[in-house]
């Protein structure tokens, strides 16, 4: 039975992407196993919850199961299971149920200046091995980017992202004739009637990406997408994203999942739910650079394939090589005695 005796909170400068700041939780039980968490998107008052209001309510209590610890935070949450699982012995994925060995992969293609560069950049990554490719769209920067792609790549299994950015089904449903196989996140998020009447009209399924299971109802209720677009991180647990994958399933939904960003503990818990029976679009999780990350194994796709850790307990084999290969650690939080 775990009982933390210290919580540690590590704040660390990103040296790649937009979001240059990433939260690492680690927590220490009295026998020194350690367990580990990430914020990939912290909020200005994540570092002084996690340090006081969460330090609180883990330290020195004994807890059976991670479920039994209602933090409301998905980084402390994955720190839990990783702490579980390492004392269990068991690899992440195994103990939520996950069956896959191995993921087929997406890779995602920022907009580019000209379609023929990114033409040139698709060719890349299908050289590389992907059979799978997304493209970050926005208005503006979408029928002619993925006619080109087409045309280059008839075959191409080819998704599109619009970053929640449209208003105007007409240009979406303009981009329906070339055979893409998901429309992601369209639309705002939780515009649950504006989705519903865009997947009325095209063939291509519409995903939607939720927070909640009550969110992922509303969706659900109004057959106003096909596809779930599961982030592990943006739940407060992930008992929470499971049942929003079992939900899903049961609907009949497609689940792909996603998280590239951070320093690959978040990625790592990706992966762990990817390998859920129901996940059956290819994961997202091609960022950040492999040599960024402070997990072992590195979290990414070879050759258009993600390896599923069963070798290992817990989510991943942490280090924190703060200041090395462009990280540097900020700040240190204060360490919270027994």
């Amino acid at each position: 039975m775990p009982r933390v005796r210290e919580l540690e909170v590590f704040r660390v400068v990103l040296p790649f992407g937009r979001r240059s700041e990433t939260l690492l939780v680690k927590l220490t039980d009295h026998g020194g196993m350690t367990g580990w968490g990430e914020a990939t998107s912290p909020q200005p008052k994540t570092w002084s919850r996690l340090e006081e209001t969460l330090a609180a309510l883990l330290i020195g209590v004994d807890w059976e199961h991670p479920d039994a610890v209602p933090s409301g935070d998905s980084a402390v949450d994955m720190a839990c299971w990783d702490l579980w699982t390492r004392m269990r012995g068991v690899p992440l994925a195994e103990a939520i149920g996950g069956t896959r060995t191995s993921l087929i992969a997406t890779v995602r293609l920022t907009p580019d200046p000209s379609p023929e560069s990114l033409v040139s950049r698709v060719n890349q990554q299908v050289c590389a091995g992907y059979g799978h490719v997304t493209l970050d769209i926005r208005p503006g920067w979408d029928v002619e980017p993925v006619r080109a792609v087409r045309q280059a790549y008839p075959a191409l299994t080819l998704a599109v992202d619009c970053g929640n950015a449209y208003t105007d089904l007409g240009q979406l449903v303009a981009l329906d004739s070339y055979g893409l196989e998901v429309i992601e996140r369209p639309f705002a998020a939780g515009d649950a009637y504006a989705h519903a009447a865009l997947q009325d009209q095209v063939a291509a399924s519409v995903a939607v990406e939720v927070a909640s299971t009550a969110e992922l109802d509303d969706y659900l209720t109004l057959r106003a997408a096909r596809v779930l677009l599961l982030r592990p991180a943006a739940f407060p647990s992930l008992t929470e994203a499971r049942r929003a994958h079992d939900r899903a399933a049961a609907a009949g939904w497609d689940i792909q999942c996603t998280g590239g960003q951070g320093a690959g503990l978040a990625r790592a818990a990706t992966v762990a739910v990817a390998s859920l029976p129901g996940c059956t679009l290819p994961c997202d999780v091609t960022q950040p650079p492999r040599q960024n990350q402070i997990v072992t194994p590195i979290v990414g796709a070879n050759a258009g394939v993600v390896a599923v850790p069963l070798t290992q307990s817990g989510a991943a084999t942490t280090s924190t090589r703060c200041g090395c290969g462009g990280w540097s650690r900020s700040r240190f939080a204060r360490k919270v005695p027994t």
